[in-house]
């Protein structure tokens, strides 16, 4: 398939999973996005169009685990972090991409912090 054509898939894709979700200053909305090395996710404020955190794999050292083990620790990391805010019930937001692999285990380590989706 042609580059431009499958961009445009993986943007509708994106604007259909998030036209679901919505993040409040109560319950901000989770958002993910993977690269191919590191998982970046950040809570926002979609009413006041700010970031209120986020989290990232680039800090954090991986002693045997890969990429999934790593997402997971991002997770928890950000679960943390918004547990120090206040923050306990968000909304997921998976962006184009499918919910497994590195995506499912960024969600379970938030949730294993005490994140509440």
């Amino acid at each position: 398939m042609e580059a431009k054509k499958l961009q445009k898939i993986r943007i509708r894709r994106a604007n259909r999973a998030r036209a679901k979700s919505r993040g409040t200053s109560d319950c901000p909305r989770l958002s993910v996005f993977r690269s191919n090395s590191f998982m970046y996710a950040q809570l926002i404020d979609d009413e006041a169009g700010k970031t209120v955190l986020s989290a990232s794999s680039r800090g954090i050292k991986s002693e045997k685990g890969g990429k999934t083990e790593l997402a997971e620790k991002v997770g928890e990391l950000l679960a943390k972090k918004a547990a120090e805010k206040g923050i306990k019930k968000v909304v997921f937001d998976r962006g184009s991409y499918v919910y497994h692999g590195r995506v499912r285990a960024l969600a379970d380590g938030a949730r294993k912090g005490g994140l509440q989706f």
